[in-house]
């Protein structure tokens, strides 16, 4: 009985990644060359347990042998700073990596613009706003999630600090009664004039550029930033758990915070 529970307990890994290409539509959706969506390095064919991850790094494939994990699910990839000679920090990650057979699947528009398991969308909800639809045009997809709402700022970055578990930076740019909320979840904030143009009084993503708080007063914008890493990881958890599900395997998301 034990056996055949341990065998149940197994997924192809081609499968699980079949599957995840086309929950994401990541072969439809356009992204910056370096993401490199889907699946980016093989294991033996096998999952047994997922990490998720928001970073591929060495922390994150240490911790996740650790914890017996053969797939590592991440939001910025293996590729995500370019082409680079296998020395070093690189030639360390693919060691362990291969050493301990850990596939590694990563995502970045297509998990952020998913309207059940994306970023944007269960940022949105994370802040008690239910009702938001897609905004901001970049790549041919609407890249962010935008609500009509009434609520104070004060009330709002009370709500976003829990919802990211950290501090939230305030640029009180705009009015003390936020109507009009966007949310892009990561580095958002150099785009503070082109969400303002969409009549956005209220602007939440992870970071800016020190002169998006200026333009946030001029343009008469609260700009809200919790943080790269903190609001980017609701995606990767989500897919992990609905994975989990889908093929009965236990997952484990990694907490190896940047402080960005």
């Amino acid at each position: 009985m034990l056996a055949a529970l341990a065998e149940w307990r197994v997924a192809d890994l081609h499968d699980v990644v079949r599957d995840c290409d086309a929950y994401l539509r990541v072969r439809e959706i356009a992204d910056y060359p370096n993401a490199l969506n889907g699946l980016q390095l093989e294991n033996s064919g096998c999952v047994a347990k997922i990490a998720a991850a928001v970073d591929f790094s060495t922390r994150a494939l240490e911790t996740a042998a650790t914890l017996g994990a053969n797939l590592l699910i991440v939001h910025h990839g293996m590729f995500w700073s370019g082409l680079r000679p296998v020395t070093n920090a690189w030639r360390r990650q693919l060691k362990l990596a291969l050493d301990n057979d850990i596939a590694v699947y990563s995502v970045h528009l297509p998990l952020d613009v998913h309207p059940i398991i994306g970023n944007n969308v269960l940022l949105m909800r994370a802040l008690g706003i239910g009702n938001s639809e897609p905004f901001f045009e970049e790549k041919n997809l609407l890249l962010g999630r935008r609500a009509h709402v009434d609520i104070s700022l004060a009330e709002l970055v009370q709500r976003l600090g829990k919802s990211v578990g950290g501090e939230v930076h305030c640029t009180a740019g705009g009015p003390d009664r936020c109507r009009e909320i966007g949310v892009i979840t990561g580095g958002g904030g150099g785009e503070v004039e082109r969400v303002a143009g969409e009549g956005i009084d209220t602007f939440i993503t992870g970071e800016a550029p020190h002169w998006a708080a200026i333009a946030a007063h001029e343009l008469g914008v609260n700009l809200l930033l919790g943080g790269h890493y903190a609001t980017e990881t609701f995606g990767v958890k989500a897919l992990a758990a609905y994975l989990a599900e889908r093929f009965a395997l236990e997952y484990e998301f990694l907490e190896l915070p940047t402080r960005l």
